[in-house]
């Protein structure tokens, strides 16, 4: 499966933090060997200043108490460094922590800014070094400490691309940190900014798009309505279009959602148009099992791919979220995407045909015959399909009522037909009705 992790993909447009969670996931499920995934993650620390963190995964990885001599004098360099930034944003950082001082304050940045220079000797030198100082927190791996600063750092900068740059970095801390719900506030604010920011190439604003959309993967599998907020931000025309054009990875993410919500179908109806354009660009078994029953009619591969699709989700680090339940662990989400999987398969299948062999429908939704016979009963019972058991023959009688999908085929392609005819017949009319020149 290692062949279907969107990692490779995924990482490029995530600051190099959010990478340390994915390869904790990859790890756990030991889809890489341990060695390869080690080393990665010194390789990633190497642009951090998180040395203590290196030096344990280089003893692990070795397997030796001895550390290199540059990642020793790599930690005196951060110490040192730390300590001259703490030094520099320390007139900030105690008036910020002075309830009364803070007290002082209003929403107005220029008035803010002239008051702490008139009453308190605190200038634009002292608020350039919170920033760097709340940007070294971060990259020590302080993410509390370093949201924190930054949010104090956004009220009072007025450089709008500085602003961006720290709530950016406070969007990260917030991941880190697993806040969801402050997290999805920052997300909100940060999509408003780039669909409103007039950018120096139309490409930035498109990979700004690109890049939030990563990032909120985090979110949006973590967050009780995060299947259907990821529908209405990655299904927005201008991200759709991000997405079809720089990032098809994430089609597997928009996809799953519209798998396991039932809420969604009528949007669901245009998405599988992008699925049957993208099914050759982008190679995954989510998007292929979609194209199997909705395009292709292909039941024996939609039954292939919904056990490629079983064991992707298990090891996706964004998918397979494991919830513990006593002594067991469950994957939801899988058991939500087969449960749809087989409902798709179901519904296309009777479409198409006027009587099914139970054994046969069995296999196509990957169930023994008493399972399925049970599931059909039941989802007979909920869904508006008109169809019953024929239990002596083994089979599943569709209601005549139910035009199939060649006839529907068929009704669509008459309409069409007269649609078109009007059409001419109008545009013929008014080019008759126009003077000769």
């Amino acid at each position: 499966m290692a062949s279907y992790d969107l990692t490779p993909r995924i990482a490029p447009n995530l600051d190099r933090h959010l990478v340390f969670p994915m390869l904790e996931f990859l790890q756990e499920r030991q889809l890489y060997p341990d060695e390869e995934i080690l080393k990665s993650k010194i390789e990633l620390l190497s642009q951090t200043n998180m040395v203590d963190y290196a030096m344990d995964i280089h003893k692990s990885l070795y397997h030796t108490e001895d550390v290199p001599q540059d990642m020793m004098e790599r930690r005196a360099e951060v110490v040192a460094r730390l300590k001259a930034l703490e030094e520099a944003a320390t007139p900030l950082v105690n008036f910020l922590q002075n309830p009364s001082a803070v007290q002082e304050l209003r929403a107005d940045r220029s008035y803010n800014l002239q008051m702490l220079q008139d009453r308190h000797q605190i200038g634009p030198e002292q608020i350039e070094a919170l920033y760097q100082y709340a940007k070294f927190q971060f990259e020590c791996g302080n993410y509390s400490g370093a949201a924190d600063y930054l949010y104090q750092y956004r009220a009072l900068c007025t450089n709008s691309e500085r602003n961006l740059s720290a709530l950016w970095g406070k969007l990260a801390a917030e991941i880190l940190m697993q806040n969801w719900d402050i997290a999805l506030e920052e997300l909100n604010r940060l999509k408003e900014i780039i669909d409103s920011k007039s950018f120096s190439s139309p490409l930035n604003q498109v990979q700004s798009r690109i890049w939030l959309m990563n990032w909120s993967l985090f979110i949006f599998f973590n967050n009780e309505n995060g299947r259907t907020q990821i529908i209405d931000l990655f299904n927005q025309d201008k991200y759709l279009n991000a997405i079809q054009t720089n990032a098809p990875h994430l089609l597997r993410y928009l996809a799953t959602a519209f798998i396991v919500n039932k809420r969604r179908r009528p949007q669901f109806k245009d998405f599988i148009r992008v699925v049957q354009q993208e099914q050759h660009a982008f190679k995954d078994p989510i998007i292929e099992f979609l194209a199997c029953v909705y395009v292709n009619y292909d039941f024996d591969g939609a039954q292939k791919k919904m056990r490629e699709c079983e064991e992707l989700i298990l090891n996706d680090p964004f998918l397979g979220k494991r919830v513990e339940e006593g002594n067991f662990s469950t994957v939801p989400l899988r058991d939500e995407f087969l449960e749809n999987a087989r409902l798709f398969i179901f519904e296309t299948y009777c479409r198409i045909h006027r009587r099914i062999d139970l054994g046969v429908l069995a296999e196509k939704v990957n169930l023994n015959y008493e399972e399925a016979e049970r599931w059909i009963v039941n989802l007979i019972r909920t869904s508006k399909l008109e169809a019953k058991i024929d239990s002596k023959l083994g089979t599943i009688v569709i209601e005549p009522n139910n035009p199939n999908v060649y006839e529907q085929l068929i009704d669509h392609t008459k309409g069409l037909s007269g649609r078109t005819y009007k059409l001419v017949t109008q545009v013929l009319e008014h080019a008759q009705a126009q003077p000769a020149r």
